[in-house]
């Protein structure tokens, strides 16, 4: 685990992290010694035993890097909280992990006053990482400074990330895997070495990350890149414009993409993506939500087959990967398996034939458990098998194709009408930037299918564009599937890893109808 004392051994002056829209860098040095000193303060000046848990709130910036190393050296859980939850969210955030030590930034002054104001627990520790007055708590940096640094840290476990769910399907769960033992500490874990060997990610890697690190694989990416000997660039937010210019800037050979990023790139104007020398990038990653397929084509289109797609979540039971070949012979799979066996399975359990859609499943991968949740983690498993609650098939060589989550599943009339399909199919229109299918109530049919869109510039609500997005769909779709009603919206509740919770869209239509 940790090698970050040996690459800074080895080349000390060598870029750690770099935040080139504040310009904020961390070499290897100063990662390792800022990192150690802060482990020691952990562990003597506030206490912590292995195993103990720590929350972040903050934006992305580079002392999240400073304390999440400190963590792991020290043994300790640690938690970037989303900076968009609400403080009765944060508050149950920091009581279900048992939190001992909680660390915010001013911008998020209010909300962590206010969930600390809603928690039981009066005992959590807390510290501000800015020193503007904005936070009642101590300044972590002074607190850190009376800390003697020694080299050598007591004999621990090496600490990990803790993340929360993002929450689409009611209350985050955290998402807890054991410790590394102490012995152990320097072994890459089996899930690491697949990742580095499979991307090519290692000591020569300039990882860009245009994503929030409180998603799992941003800040995971990350970390990893690092102790492989890599440099991670980190945008403080993502702009296309930024990010473009980040890939030229700084020779970027790897970064990692949501389909949202994706759309706001091609969305620039054909000058503005050509004039970026993209030629230092060699892979290009996306996941975390389903990129439509003319999108994607755009993408190989213009990047070129360097584009790949996973499919796996925070709990780590399984992984799919597919490169760019095989995604244009398989247009809208998220590949084969490379961690854990694919099963998909109906409601009793039992294994669909090729073709049949299903809860997707994988067998012989890792094991986690929600903390604190053991009703939540025995929900997944299923005779040792673990899933993360999406449908869908497999062609006869394996690959999988998603079809939705089960909450979102609509069903009218007794027939199964997927979401993502008609999302795809809406989005192929010229007036459509982003859209939403869900299901509202329907007295005859149990529920029917309304479209959520959101315009592109330009184009204006009206029933005839309404219209014509129905009969759009009918050329596309069956019947069934179509939209009854479209609503146009000038925003849609997606969140900043690009997944849509549309039970938040479920919820107001739901309020709207009548009792």
């Amino acid at each position: 685990m940790p090698h970050i004392q040996a690459w800074a051994e080895r080349f000390p002056d060598k870029t750690a992290y770099l935040f080139p829209q504040t310009g904020d860098r961390l070499s290897y040095a100063d990662l390792d010694r800022r990192s150690r000193c802060m482990a020691w303060w952990l562990v003597e000046q506030q206490g912590l035993e292995a195993g103990d848990h720590i929350a972040l709130l903050m934006e992305n910036r580079v002392e999240l890097f400073e304390i999440a190393w400190a963590a792991v050296r020290a043994g300790v859980y640690f938690t970037v909280i989303s900076t968009h939850l609400k403080a009765g969210e944060v508050a149950y955030i920091l009581e279900n992990s048992e939190c001992r030590l909680f660390i915010a930034s001013a911008r998020q002054a209010e909300v962590a006053k206010a969930a600390l104001a809603q928690t039981a627990n009066r005992n959590i520790a807390s510290f501000s990482v800015d020193r503007d007055g904005s936070l009642p708590f101590p300044d972590l940096r002074d607190s850190v400074s009376r800390t003697r640094d020694r080299q050598e840290l007591p004999r621990r476990p090496a600490g990990r990330d803790l993340l929360y769910s993002s929450g689409t399907t009611g209350l985050p769960k955290g998402v807890a895997k054991p410790l590394v033992p102490f012995e152990q500490r320097h072994e890459v874990a089996p899930e690491v070495a697949s990742w580095r060997s499979r991307f090519g990610f290692d000591a020569e890697t300039v990882y860009l990350s245009p994503a929030p690190l409180y998603h799992a694989a941003p800040l995971r990416y990350c970390m990893w890149t690092v102790e492989a000997g890599g440099s991670a660039v980190v945008l403080n937010r993502f702009d296309p414009h930024d990010a473009l210019q980040a890939i030229e800037a700084h020779g970027v050979t790897h970064s990692q993409w949501v389909p949202t990023m994706f759309i706001r790139m091609l969305d620039l104007p054909e000058a503005e993506r050509r004039r970026h020398d993209l030629s230092s990038l060699r892979v290009a990653i996306h996941a975390a939500a389903p990129c439509p397929v003319h999108v994607k084509q755009r993408m190989i289109d213009w990047w070129g087959p360097i584009i790949w797609e996973y499919y796996a979540g925070s709990e780590g039971v399984g992984v799919t990967t597919i490169n760019s070949h095989d995604w244009l012979r398989r247009p809208g799979s998220v590949g084969k398996a490379v961690l854990g066996e694919l099963r998909v399975l109906d409601e009793q359990g039992r294994e669909l034939l090729p073709g049949e859609v299903g809860t997707v499943y994988f067998a012989g991968g890792p094991t986690f458990e929600y903390f604190n949740e053991p009703e939540k983690t025995r929900s997944v498993y299923l005779e040792g098998m673990a899933t993360y609650g999406d449908l869908g098939h497999v062609d006869e060589e394996g690959f999988l194709f998603l079809s939705d989550r089960r909450s979102d599943l609509i069903i009218s009339g007794g027939v199964n009408i997927y979401p993502q399909e008609i999302e795809s199919a809406l989005l192929q229109h010229d007036a459509v930037a982003d859209c939403a299918v869900i299901g509202v109530p329907n007295a005859e049919f149990g529920e029917e299918v309304k479209a959520c869109v959101r315009l592109h510039q330009g184009w204006k609500p009206s029933p005839e564009l309404e219209e014509a997005l129905i009969v759009f769909c009918r050329e596309r779709l069956s019947n069934v599937k179509c939209p009854r009603t479209v609503d146009f919206l000038d925003e849609l509740p997606r969140l900043e890893n690009g997944k849509l919770p549309r039970r938040l869209l479920k919820d107001r239509y739901r309020q709207q109808s009548p009792a």
